[in-house]
């Protein structure tokens, strides 16, 4: 399973970002107040316009992200003149936006002139020096060998030996190499040791986060490789193959390599999505909390014996297992057992086939209670899950968490294990129990392979619509 230290770079780059934008807007209102010796004729609410500004920040982030201020490739690049220019834009355009905001909603954020130029520059600087305070960081963390990725490099081309050197003699790059692949002239002299006779044999002696090709040999199998185990995929190109790449360019030392993704969802947008969770599930948490109460005590009087909430194993992002949590449902004697496994303890074999060519749904399911029929019906059952949000065990939106067994006759499982699962997602607003397990499972596929903003947003809206009119909900 890879490593996930480029997701908490830019967690720490997006929170990092939000602090320096506060405090710069926080300073430009205090060096006008009581600085600027100047008069002033507005009144002086310091902590109101800090507040105000807290809650306008999302604007400002967003205006970093579209200048690609959150690629690793930008922040941990060679060039910082790229990253100045960006940043001094971004100070400009954030603030514009603000203005702009303040136009239409008439709060009067910028009072005078001055705190608006002074907003500019003071953002800049913080900016600046926020990120370098990172950077020092992270570089320092990097020498440490913590949080490094360890890369295999596959593949006879020269491009070998120069991504073999660059690893091994920058620790700062974030990259460890655990492996070679490669005719030995392609090897430096002094990382022989590293170099395995297949890609199998590495795979199954070194830890490994990421795979590098650097020629077109046996391509598809190495990407599959990849993909089964969650790994990194690049592909070093040649020259001749630079102008028609696919994916994301990078850098790495002087070798232009691509990230092939397989899927749109990661890096700056991963982490958006993920703060965007812990707000959705906190707000939803405080606002269920006396209903979810009143549900639990009414579970609980009418079985003492048993949990009011139902713990599942349940396979999330890089088919790392999580406890799944519900309100009880289903009768206690049934409780972690497979529909197989239940039909058949009660003596009722000939409803397996029926459940399953139902799309997992029966009726009137004998191992549901009077109780949990209502609770599912409401999808009730399911505000639990926002604590498993909360926690980051799955997203607010994404493929639904599947049973371990039940990926077993699906060549596409990888896939769908490459984003983390959801409470609610593409398949369940297509239909929820009305189509078929394979058709939902194509759903989730084509979730992952063309997830966007604009997406999630759409399955949002359409869950709360078919939410309210309980469609789907049996």
């Amino acid at each position: 399973m890879r490593k996930k230290s480029d997701y908490v770079l830019r967690v720490c780059l997006i929170l990092g970002d939000a602090i320096a934008l506060i405090l710069s807007f926080a300073m430009a209102y205090f060096v006008r107040i009581y600085v600027d010796p100047r008069p002033y004729m507005f009144e002086s609410q310091l902590l109101d316009f800090t507040m105000t500004i807290v809650f306008l920040v999302p604007i400002m982030l967003v205006v970093l992200m579209a200048l690609g201020l959150y690629k690793k490739s930008i922040f941990l690049g060679r060039s910082r003149l790229l990253e100045v220019s960006k940043l001094a834009l971004a100070a400009v355009l954030s603030v514009a936006a603000l203005i702009v905001y303040d136009f239409f909603v008439g709060e009067n954020l910028f009072p005078v002139r001055i705190m608006a130029l002074t907003s500019v520059v003071l953002s800049f600087a913080f900016l600046t020096i926020e990120r370098f305070a990172v950077r020092g960081v992270m570089k320092l963390v990097f020498k440490k060998d913590y949080a490094t990725k360890r890369v295999i490099i596959i593949g006879n081309s020269k491009n070998t030996e120069y991504l073999a050197e660059y690893i091994a003699s920058t620790p700062e790059s974030g990259y460890r190499l655990a492996g070679l692949i490669a005719n030995r002239k392609y090897i430096p002299k002094d990382l022989k040791a590293h170099q395995y006779s297949s890609l199998k044999e590495a795979l199954k002696k070194a830890h490994v986060d990421v795979i590098f090709q650097t020629d077109e040999k046996s391509t598809e199998y190495v990407y599959k490789q990849t993909v089964d185990r969650h790994l990194l995929y690049y592909f070093v190109p040649s020259e001749t193959a630079l102008s028609s790449h696919f994916g994301e360019m990078e850098l790495v030392g002087n070798t232009p390599a691509v990230l092939v993704m397989t899927t749109p969802l990661a890096g700056g947008l991963a982490a958006v999505k993920r703060l965007f969770d812990i707000l959705f599930s906190l707000v939803g948490i405080i606002i269920t909390a006396i209903p979810m109460l009143f549900i639990w005590l009414a579970l609980k009087l009418s079985d003492f014996r048993s949990s009011p909430i139902y713990k599942d194993n349940r396979l999330t992002q890089y088919n790392r297992k999580f406890k799944c949590y519900k309100f009880r449902t289903m009768k206690p004697k049934y409780s972690g057992m497979t529909a197989e496994q239940a039909f058949i303890k009660m003596g009722k074999p000939e409803l397996i086939k029926k459940y399953r060519k139902n799309g997992d749904y029966l009726a009137n399911d004998p191992r549901i209670t009077k109780l949990g029929r209502f609770l599912r019906r409401t999808s009730i059952d399911e505000l639990p899950q926002l604590f498993n949000i909360l926690k980051g065990d799955i997203s607010l939106i994404g493929p639904r968490a599947l049973l371990p067994g039940e990926l077993r006759d699906y060549g596409d499982r990888s896939l769908i294990l490459t984003v983390k699962s959801g409470l609610t997602g593409f398949a369940q607003v297509s239909g929820r129990r009305d189509i078929s397990f394979e058709e939902r499972r194509a759903l989730d596929i084509y979730y992952v392979r063309n997830w966007s903003l604009t997406l999630d947003l759409s399955i949002f809206f359409r869950t709360i619509a078919i939410v309210l009119k309980g469609e789907g909900a049996k």
